[in-house]
């Protein structure tokens, strides 16, 4: 499982010029399933993100997580973070988990955010969207639960 998190000022998602999810300050996270992901990966995304400290305490160091700042989340999944390209140029996405399957991870992934963070927004699953991200720094951070970066 991957997620490029993203410490955003503002964020949303639209279909069809609807927004469909919305949020201030907090994280904007694009999520990756791969036809590997177990509920260990999910746990362990989860724990990384919501702890996970980018934000400025007091004395401007980046201290405080998303808990602590009580900020929000916009979670969009997204397969092309297992866009193979290294062959090639179209990119191969024979490692992203499609269909039924992985929006039922996507949906406990969301399901465990939502235990831990007051205020958390999505997207449609398998959605043509249009997101907006104000990235705040800007502060991108890239997550891969098998540790491979």
């Amino acid at each position: 499982m991957r997620a490029v998190v993203q410490r955003v000022k503002y964020s949303k998602v639209e279909i069809d010029n609807k927004v469909v999810g919305e949020i201030s300050e907090g994280f904007n996270v694009l999520l990756g399933i791969s036809k590997e992901d177990t509920y260990d990966d999910i746990a362990y995304l989860k724990d990384k993100i919501i702890n996970l400290r980018v934000f400025e305490d007091e004395n401007g160091k980046l201290n405080r997580s998303i808990k602590d700042i009580n900020g929000e989340l916009l979670i969009v999944s997204q397969f092309t973070l297992y866009g193979d390209c290294r062959h090639g140029r179209r990119p191969s996405f024979i490692n992203a988990l499609g269909g039924e399957d992985a929006e039922k991870v996507y949906d406990e992934f969301v399901r465990q955010c939502k235990e831990s963070v007051e205020k958390v927004e999505t997207g449609r699953f398998g959605a043509d969207m249009m997101v907006t991200i104000k990235n705040d720094g800007p502060t991108t951070i890239l997550i891969d639960s098998k540790k491979v970066f």
